[in-house]
């Protein structure tokens, strides 16, 4: 025997067991339970007032909630160091004098007390956040002046710049055209893989993750089914968790989701990825 202590390399970055949440007595979250491994990326999917924001919160600390969340096997706590979050909506004012290494910088900050000192070490590590996101190119301009796609970016830079095990990103995607969707989602990937991060990303269509997720969780009527998007997207399971038959069908390589009581057919604009597709009316 080596003498060393037993490895925890098999312990997942988040674990949830039966999470329930209710607010003023409606049900949002009906014992959910999943898992995430380091360097999964998995997508959180709902519609609109599924409950991924309250998902995040309770993940966060920051929304009680009953069941067990772990995250690297420990119970979690606000402000807990091993998550980077990247929020839905972050104002930027373009006359605000805050340059994009600046925004990243204070991502070194988060858990800190006191003002940070400039340092040889702490340019070193912003460079190198810049440089990971492809943001070398603005990294003096202010960050209210960016494009969209830029400023999830720099968002990314400084989640990721304190060296989490775990990055939330809530819809990032929601207000970004086509073509930075699609290259924010593959930055994201190649993040992932390169630093063996779990990335879990809310939104309310999945196609654009398509291509690069692993895992799928998948929130309807406050109930969660998890696994690879084969094992989840399926009549059987979405019809068990929308509680009412849900089709999914393959039509020219592409799978579309009736979830709708009028049967409606849902269908999308995007045709740039081979791999099927799906777009989710409820």
């Amino acid at each position: 025997m080596s003498g060393e202590p037993p490895s925890d390399r098999n312990v997942p970055v988040l674990a949830l067991d039966r999470v329930s949440v209710s607010l003023a007595g409606r049900p949002i979250l009906r014992e959910v339970s999943f898992a995430i491994e380091p360097g999964e990326f998995t997508g959180l999917i709902g519609s609109n007032g599924a409950g991924k924001t309250t998902l995040f919160r309770v993940i966060l600390g920051l929304q009680p909630a009953s069941g067990t969340v772990l995250l690297d096997g420990r119970p979690r706590s606000r402000r807990n160091p091993l998550i980077g979050y990247v929020p839905q909506k972050f104002a930027l004012d373009p006359d605000a004098p805050l340059r994009t290494r600046d925004l990243v910088g204070l991502g070194l900050d988060a858990h800190r007390y006191g003002i940070a000192l400039p340092s040889r070490a702490r340019r070193t590590r912003i460079d190198e956040m810049l440089e990971a996101v492809d943001a070398r190119g603005f990294a003096d301009a202010r960050v209210g002046t960016l494009s969209g796609g830029e400023q999830q970016r720099v968002l990314i830079a400084h989640a990721l710049i304190s060296s989490p095990k775990l990055l939330l990103l809530d819809e990032p995607l929601a207000n970004l055209d086509l073509p930075s969707g699609q290259e924010v989602v593959a930055l994201l990937a190649r993040i992932t893989k390169e630093q063996q991060i779990a990335v879990l990303i809310s939104a309310h269509e999945m196609n654009p993750l398509l291509p690069v997720i692993d895992r799928i969780v998948y929130l309807a009527a406050g109930r969660a089914a998890s696994g690879t998007t084969d094992e989840v997207v399926r009549t059987s399971v979405l019809s068990a968790l929308y509680g009412h038959h849900v089709d999914v069908l393959q039509v020219h390589g592409r799978v579309l989701v009736v979830a709708g009581a009028a049967g409606e057919l849902a269908d999308s604009a995007d045709h740039a990825h081979t791999r099927p597709q799906v777009e989710i009316i409820s």
